[in-house]
């Protein structure tokens, strides 16, 4: 396959699994991960990152 085919299909498996998005649970500890962060970002105990930045930071990460 192309690239330009995989990133079709890519998007066709995406736009599928987004509208059955409500059928999928999240695991219970999603939810509590979220509000641990939240009460880390409202205390001002966690760094907050512009998106850009943080692409870049995990493009790094990656690399």
């Amino acid at each position: 396959m192309s690239r330009e085919e995989k990133l079709k299909v890519m998007h066709a498996l995406w736009e599928d699994l987004a509208r059955e998005d409500d059928a999928i649970a999240s695991p219970a500890w999603h939810q509590e991960a979220l509000r641990e962060t939240e009460a880390r970002v409202l205390a001002g105990n966690e760094p907050v990152r512009d998106w850009d930045e943080a692409k870049t930071e995990l493009r790094r990460r990656a690399g």
